[in-house]
């Protein structure tokens, strides 16, 4: 699979907690609103979604059997090599990759040098999402 992947679905599908792309963003469906159909109108889906990097609220309105795009999320593990402020360098444990990430807020006091995080590759970006 190559970064950024991401695959279409119908925006009528798309259950809380999903994941979609609006404006190029990935984002975490937090809402799902369906109106009916008018007499010769289709369903409306009113999504509510934030940005999994930024949380920016976006909402779109759009036909249900319209399509939208999803992001393919791939989940790989990493090691701490050095910890600078709050950008951590890290090791992949697959492909022995070198790189740099940001610490979120949330993990900053449970990442130390040697440990393993968890770490999303969505939209040929990489996010911090767990110690080991």
């Amino acid at each position: 699979m190559d970064e950024g992947d991401k695959k279409q679905t119908h925006v009528g599908s798309l259950k809380k907690g999903n994941y979609v792309i609006i404006d190029g963003l990935a984002c975490t469906v937090k809402d799902v609103q369906t109106s009916r159909p008018g007499k010769h109108g289709h369903a409306k889906c009113r999504v509510e979604a934030i940005t999994m990097m930024g949380d920016q609220k976006k909402i779109i309105v759009a036909p249900s059997h319209d399509k939208i795009s999803v992001p393919i999320i791939t989940k790989h593990s990493a090691q701490v090599l050095s910890i600078n402020n709050d950008v951590v360098n890290l090791m992949d444990m697959d492909t022995y990759e070198n790189f740099d990430l940001k610490i979120p807020d949330e993990l900053k006091s449970q990442v130390h040098e040697g440990k393993e995080i968890v770490y999303w590759k969505i939209l040929g970006e990489k996010v911090m999402k767990q110690v080991k």
